[in-house]
């Protein structure tokens, strides 16, 4: 049997738009009935990296929680909501990014992923150990609504990176310091969504984040709303809609060896809208394979040679400090020169992982990946 992936078209944020595109896409799918019960506690796993306003396209869209909340509260589900921001405090990142005054006018609750305890998941194959939300853990099932965007360490941020947010706090930083490698680190992120195991994907490409993703990127109207069951399927059709093999996606292929799904086209039932409708050629996203990342010293000091490095353009830099909070890194890759707060932060590349934390929580955009000089001369090769 065939994944099924619905695509959608929705040209705006406008409410009723945004309705009426979220209950056709249910529809295609087999309903919102299909997937809750009456009585049901249902939390909705939406995409808060971090508090911003909806122009930024940083989180997934307040108009999109609204529909989806909706519907399946008229199903007699009891919603909850939350993610477990990189930064900032859950309530403070969904006041922001307008979710929670939403969330308020339909009396839907913030889950808790504040605090949550540890599980133990002994189908993981990587990470068999998590430290999961309350949120996540007290529910009946999840509604997954990840957002469109690029990201620096896995090409592409999607259905089975959403799941990060469900690990509480600063314990998801103890992650990238474990696993530097991107593609050991997609075999955890498989792992955590295998175990949380949500019932539905629902993606907000309406608009989406190319460029410097995952903040600091730029928008990009994509004018589509993807829904699958399948979150590898799901991630290879948003990849193919953005012109990214999906292959060079890792979490993709690991999602697809963990049996969560597939990513083959003729694996793949389209539903709804035409696929090649909605083809961005010209989206800008790395489209190259992700480079192994090791903590050997001798790797780590080929790593300073061929894998891309963070670097911070000192003019847009207003010296908030969040790269240095954002640092997993014992000691720090990234601090203040000399302990002056009035200065740009500066790198000690020799502890440098890799895992661009810095770069993906910078609010000013001022932290972009450097490709060395000798990787770009061997690409014209």
């Amino acid at each position: 049997m065939k994944s099924k992936v619905a695509i959608v078209q929705c040209n705006s944020y406008e409410t009723n738009e945004v309705s009426q595109a979220v209950s056709r896409g249910l529809e295609l799918i087999g309903g919102a009935g299909n997937f809750v019960k009456a009585g049901e506690k249902i939390v909705l796993k939406v995409n808060l990296l971090v508090g911003e306003v909806p122009e930024k396209c940083v989180n997934t869209h307040p108009e999109v929680f609204r529909a989806v909340a909706k519907e399946f509260a008229s199903f007699g589900a009891i919603m909850s909501y939350g993610d477990s921001p990189g930064f900032g405090t859950p309530l403070a990142a969904a006041r922001k990014s307008g979710i929670a005054d939403v969330a308020e006018e339909l009396k839907i609750e913030l889950a808790d992923f504040k605090d949550g305890r540890e599980v133990f998941y002994e189908e993981g194959v990587q990470n068999k150990k998590f430290f999961i939300a309350n949120g996540i853990l007290d529910t009946d099932g999840v509604i997954s609504l990840p957002k469109l965007k690029t990201h620096a360490l896995e090409r592409f941020t999607g259905s089975i990176k959403n799941q990060f947010g469900c690990v509480v706090g600063m314990r998801k930083g103890e992650f990238h310091v474990k696993l530097p490698d991107p593609t050991d680190f997609a075999s955890m992120l498989v792992d955590l969504n295998n175990y949380v195991k949500p019932r539905l994907y629902i993606m907000d490409g309406i608009v989406a984040m190319e460029g410097n993703g995952p903040r600091g990127g730029t928008a990009r109207a994509m004018n589509v709303l993807l829904f699958s069951t399948d979150p590898v399927a799901l991630d290879a059709t948003a990849s193919r809609l953005i012109n990214l093999n999906p292959i060079f996606v890792p979490t993709t292929l690991k999602g697809a060896e963990s049996g969560a799904g597939t990513f083959l086209e003729e694996e793949i039932e389209i539903a709804g809208d035409t696929l090649k409708d909605f083809i961005c050629k010209d989206f800008n996203v790395e489209r190259s394979p992700v480079k192994a990342v090791k903590k050997s010293r001798v790797i780590s000091f080929l790593n300073n040679h061929l894998v891309a490095k963070p670097v911070i353009i000192p003019e847009k830099c207003t010296q908030c400090g969040t790269c240095v909070q954002s640092c997993p890194v014992e000691g720090k890759a990234i601090n203040w020169q000399e302990g002056d707060h009035t200065k740009v932060p500066v790198y000690d590349y020799s502890k440098c992982i890799r895992c661009y934390c810095c770069q993906e929580m910078c609010p000013e955009g001022a932290i972009i990946l450097k490709i060395p000089t000798i990787v770009k001369v061997g690409k014209r090769f």
